[in-house]
């Protein structure tokens, strides 16, 4: 009787789905804040699981000093937001499966926001961006401007939303080379949610992750010197690219309405008069009206594209 042959070893397991989802980061800074930017390129070192590339843009600041791993790219001067995440977009491998955009005096405050990235992405192939809660670190406060839903509600609650946060976010690569990134033209304000109609028209989903947390003063919008013009020229622009015809001045009026209601001091009020016509006067980019099925589905998500 001859004696059995001894099994061997079990093959290695490969890695899971999830670990096979590739992620990039890209960071934009003015290189006035390397405290803060050496602080979020540590916590997103600091992440579970393969290591994330990282692109820093300087846009039209000097490149401070980066760790090793992190690429730098310096542009001569201020893109602006939306083309410069462009640029940090490109520098990283075409291939990426996940692009983090994240804001500079940011820090993820995990290490688990990479792992749990991976995981979403790999269940959900239709899932083509993810918005993070901002939470300030000091108060612990997410402020009601950074949840992206009309009816904010509780800020951890998680779920389907139909735009998302720009400096802490997560945009499938697929997306990005179907509907094209972050419109360049924009400069400042709204750009996300450009891309978000468009992604959202191409039957792409967004969700807002209560659990993925980046950690970010508290801060006003308005600190911005342009902010009343480019908020105004910019939802002229998203509602003359985006919108069917009829709904452009609902979108609009519906703006004007809660401009007016918020009472600007006069000095604001005349910058977002001429930010307004500035829409209206000048090239707002490519056109392509989203479906009126679009329309139902972002109507049916808690806010129709007249909000």
């Amino acid at each position: 009787m001859t004696a059995e042959a001894a099994p061997g070893p079990a093959p290695a397991a490969g890695p899971s789905k999830a670990e096979r989802v590739t992620l990039g980061t890209v960071v934009l800074t003015m290189g006035d804040r390397p405290d803060e930017l050496n602080r979020l390129l540590r916590s997103v070192a600091d992440q579970e699981g393969a290591p994330i590339p990282v692109v820093v843009v300087a846009n039209g600041g000097p490149l401070p000093q980066l760790p090793e791993g992190a690429t730098g790219v310096a542009l001569p001067e201020n893109v602006g937001i939306p083309a410069g995440r462009n640029v940090g977009t490109d520098a990283l491998r075409e291939d990426t499966d996940v692009v983090l955009y994240l804001d500079d005096d940011g820090r993820l405050a995990g290490t688990d926001a990479a792992r749990l990235l991976r995981e979403a992405f790999a269940a959900n192939p239709r899932l083509g961006i993810v918005s993070f809660r901002i939470v300030d670190p000091d108060s612990g406060e997410t402020q009601r401007r950074h949840v992206p839903r009309v009816r904010v509600g509780d800020p951890l609650r998680s779920g389907p939303v139909t735009t998302f946060l720009g400096g802490a976010s997560a945009v499938r690569g697929a997306v990005l080379r179907e509907v094209g990134g972050l419109p360049d033209d924009f400069f400042y304000a709204h750009e996300e949610t450009d891309l978000a109609w468009r992604a959202l028209d191409a039957g792409w989903e967004i969700e807002y992750r209560s659990d993925i947390v980046l950690e970010h003063p508290k801060t006003s919008p308005a600190r911005h010197a342009a902010f009343f013009r480019m908020n105004a020229r910019n939802r002229v622009y998203l509602a003359r690219r985006n919108l069917p015809w009829p709904l452009v001045p609902a979108y609009l009026g519906t703006w004007v309405v809660l401009t007016a209601a918020r009472r600007p001091s006069k000095e604001a009020a005349r910058a977002w008069a001429a930010g307004f016509r500035e829409g209206w006067q000048t090239p707002s980019g490519p056109r392509k009206a989203m479906s009126w099925r679009t329309v139902w589905r972002m109507t049916r998500l808690g806010r129709p594209p007249v909000i």
